[in-house]
């Protein structure tokens, strides 16, 4: 039975082969409406794989096979399918046009050197392709050495890019470490004077409470005196009165009336006008150096800098500054 099967189709083939029957091209071999068909095909036209600037023409696979096979066809110029073929035949004689017009820079075909183009100077367009094609090779040249050279610079501003960001990141933690310690300066300084005020209000008080108890008992004293006198001074017997009166003590002199130093109401008032001083000096320094800090960050030039960033001097210039600033306020005493 199998040998049967295969004798069949090989008598099916044999049939195909004799009747010139082929299976049917596949459909995206067909051209289609974007694709440069095949001038030769009729009926349903194939793609073509190659233009001829010679025929000129497009040939799909099938009939392009004599451009290979033929020898004067061999000498044709095949070139990728183009749609612009008409572009290269003459449209006053419908003749390729194969030869450059030099005087007029254009192409012409071989009857133009007769008639409109006579004594014009002309070559082969395939020699004035060589010559151009030698001038766009150095054009490309430089092209392309103008491209390295601008990547190049490219590169060097990535490197500015980056130095810049790495410089201000930097200066802005150093900044923020400095002004959080001048800060913590301020607070300690106003921690010392509050306390020191406070201190000394303390003793103030305190020598003023003593000196105003010892008064008081004196005061006290002195009530207890003249009611004596005042009793005495009542004594109607003259007698007794003059009996009594050497028993009675002395009357002392104070001994803290010279002592009382009566201030006026501003016991504290110099050190709220040394710490004015000092909030003024260090608004001057502040305002002087944030001047030169300011000045100093918006004059920095970026743009195609040397290869070692002026930028990353200026930051550092402008830290310094921070730093000079934050001494000057250290030497400052409240």
């Amino acid at each position: 039975m199998l040998l049967y099967l295969e004798s069949v189709i090989k008598m099916l083939v044999e049939d195909l082969k004799k009747t010139g029957l082929q299976a049917a091209p596949a459909d995206h071999c067909y051209a289609g409406p974007e694709d440069v068909a095949c001038d030769v095909c009729t009926g349903r036209k194939l793609k073509a794989i190659k233009s001829c600037l010679s025929c000129p023409a497009s040939y799909c696979e099938k009939h392009l096979q004599p451009h290979y096979d033929a020898a004067p066809l061999k000498k044709h110029k095949l070139v990728a399918p183009s749609k612009k073929l008409q572009d290269n035949i003459c449209s006053r004689h419908d003749e390729v046009m194969k030869i450059f017009c030099r005087t007029d820079q254009q192409s012409i075909c071989y009857l133009c050197t007769m008639d409109e183009h006579k004594g014009h100077e002309t070559v082969p367009a395939a020699a004035e392709r060589t010559e151009k094609q030698k001038e766009l090779e150095v054009r490309r040249l430089n092209i392309q050495q103008r491209i390295q050279e601008r990547e190049k610079d490219v590169k060097l501003l990535q490197q500015e890019v980056e130095a810049i960001n790495g410089s201000a990141d930097k200066a802005v933690e150093d900044s923020e470490k400095m002004f959080t310690e001048l800060i913590r300066l301020l607070q300690k300084r106003s921690s010392d004077v509050k306390q020191q005020v406070r201190s000394q209000q303390e003793t103030e008080v305190s020598r003023v409470k003593e000196l105003q108890e010892k008064l008081e008992q004196e005061i006290a004293e002195l009530k207890r005196k003249d009611g004596e006198l005042e009793q005495l001074s009542h004594t109607e017997d003259h007698n007794q009165f003059l009996h009594n009166y050497p028993s009675l003590s002395a009357l002392s002199e104070s001994t803290h009336s010279s002592s009382i130093n009566i201030r006026p109401l501003s016991y504290f008032e110099d050190v709220t006008a040394a710490v004015s001083e000092t909030r003024d000096k260090l608004q001057d320094i502040l305002r002087e150096e944030w001047t030169n800090i300011s000045l100093t960050v918006t004059e920095e030039d970026v743009l195609l800098s040397p290869a070692e960033p002026k930028t990353r001097a200026g930051f550092l210039k402008y830290s310094h500054d921070t730093e000079t600033l934050f001494q000057s306020f250290q030497d400052t005493e409240l």
